[in-house]
């Protein structure tokens, strides 16, 4: 099982989307970091079940948030390239790719 590496960005992405929910209701931010522990859990376990995007990156989408989780399968681990709200800004993060 690869080992999983988050990029800088993408943790500081992760971190504030829990402050703001758990501004909005008091454990709907546990809930979402919680959201984002299984999504990772399900890509390490299964890296190859999400399809490519032609970028390179996959794409995991949360079930409960409007989020996805764009990683990077690389030869001995698995790159978090971003944890991206769906309706703001898309493709922001392309530019980590390089």
């Amino acid at each position: 099982m690869k080992r999983i590496i988050v990029h800088s960005e993408a943790e500081l992405e992760l971190w504030q989307a829990v402050d703001y929910y758990e501004s909005r209701c008091v454990g709907l931010g546990l809930d979402f970091e919680h959201e984002v522990g299984r999504a990772f859990i399900d890509i390490q376990d299964a890296p190859e079940r999400w399809s490519v995007r032609k970028n390179g990156a996959r794409c995991r989408f949360l079930h409960r948030f409007p989020y996805t989780v764009y990683y990077m399968e690389l030869q001995d681990v698995i790159w978090i390239v971003a944890i991206a709200h769906m309706s703001r800004k898309p493709y922001y993060w392309r530019n980590r790719l390089k």
